[in-house]
């Protein structure tokens, strides 16, 4: 097993949110705190581009049976960490777990995505929808502890942070109107631009499920929580404001922003909002009540520190700037290693410098610009993780 690496002790010394980690370097950088390297994890990090995951899926027999299954989540949420030493882990579930709490009977076939068996796309389905009972999605809170424990070390600290999530209001609503994924979106923007009222409404109940959800997984263990708003890159201009701006800002409103530990210290917890395709709108995103934002590929990363990152925002919101998150294409891990290690130092120097001393300053937290491709060499992994600790150290020599 890889051992994680060391982070400043004087940071870790100044705050309880860091008292109990072996390696706090990723919660350090989302607090915008220095760290001797830059963290990182991958989206989609358990999946099947590991061998050790598909034997694991095997034996659960479908990927429902995987996510609903407390020891199995466990068991692939840890795999890649024992593969690499990744900077966080990320619970092993589904986006869409939500909507299946509310009766839409989520599956998935074999070799295809997700499906719902009621899709909402009438004034009918919408007026049944509501806010689940968490209590239907307890094997998610059950995953949650379960990984939290086997991440404790016999010192009583942990490994790595373990990061929750959801989807995004509006990432929701596409899959849930259109009954499955699509590419043209066809039947949920028909929605939008015809019924704006019907879309409010599932957006809504959306927004605050998916705040209950992921304050439920924080009150099991979640140490950070980040919103997947995965197509909120499709929307018009306008229509994005609307309609995924304002329902990913309704949830952030009532997340927790701190939780108590059994020595009664008060512990931040660290929110993260990714859009994919939303380099466009990073000046407004500033104003999200979140302590990251998440970039894909596309978004040059010194362009976006200079925008929202700094100690003061070029768009003029007033408050800290944020933590950065990505950005390196997914696609570039099917070069040689070599290469993948150029693309690497092409991501971290055009972030820069991260900032080093006490206080706070902008950061970085290396990731893909999306998840990770099933058809991966897990190898070019490990090539990719040795590239990012070793450049993000000489960046701060």
């Amino acid at each position: 097993m890889n051992a994680p690496h060391s982070t400043p002790g004087v940071l870790a010394a100044t705050d309880a949110t860091f008292n109990n980690h072996l390696n706090p370097s990723f919660l350090q950088a989302c607090l915008r705190q220095a760290t001797d390297h830059t963290p990182m994890w991958l989206m989609r990090q358990a999946g099947r581009y590991l061998p050790e995951y598909c034997a694991t899926r095997a034996k659960a027999g479908s990927f429902m049976g995987l996510a609903t299954n407390r020891d199995f989540a466990t068991e692939v949420t840890l795999q890649p960490l024992d593969r690499y030493p990744l900077d966080a882990a990320i619970l092993f579930s589904d986006i869409l777990t939500v909507p299946d709490a509310m009766g839409l009977g989520l599956s998935f076939a074999q070799g295809e995505g997700p499906r719902f068996a009621s899709a909402v796309r009438d004034e009918a389905a919408v007026a049944k929808l509501a806010v689940p009972d968490m209590a239907k999605l307890q094997y998610v809170f059950d995953a949650v502890s379960s990984i939290r424990k086997a991440l404790t070390q016999t010192d009583g600290r942990s490994r790595v942070p373990l990061i929750g999530f959801s989807g995004s209001p509006w990432t929701l609503a596409c899959y849930m109107v259109e009954g499955a994924g699509s590419d043209d979106y066809r039947l949920v923007k028909t929605m939008l631009y015809s019924r704006p009222d019907l879309m409010h409404r599932i957006l809504a109940i959306n927004a605050d499920s998916v705040a209950a959800y992921l304050n439920a997984q924080i009150d099991a263990g979640a140490q950070a929580v980040m919103i997947f708003d995965s197509w909120g890159g499709v929307l018009a201009d306008g229509a994005f404001q609307q309609f995924s701006l304002a329902y990913t800002a309704r949830v952030l409103a009532q997340l927790k922003k701190t939780h108590t530990d059994a020595a009664g210290n008060s512990i931040r917890i660290p929110r993260i909002v990714f859009t994919k395709g939303g380099g466009l709108w990073l000046q407004e995103m500033a104003a999200l009540d979140c302590e990251v934002l998440g970039l894909d590929w596309t978004v040059n990363l010194g362009k976006a520190r200079a925008l929202v990152g700094g100690s003061e925002y070029a768009s003029g919101v007033s408050g800290p700037g944020k933590a950065l998150q990505g950005n390196i294409d997914p696609n570039v891990l099917f070069a040689p290693p070599a290469q993948i290690a150029t693309e690497v130092a092409r991501v971290l120097d055009s972030f820069g410098k991260p900032y080093q001393g006490a206080g706070t300053g902008p950061t970085h937290i290396f990731n893909l610009g999306h998840g990770i491709s099933q058809y991966t060499p897990p190898e070019h992994v490990a090539a990719l993780v040795e590239a990012v600790h070793q450049h993000s150290r000489a960046l701060r020599a």
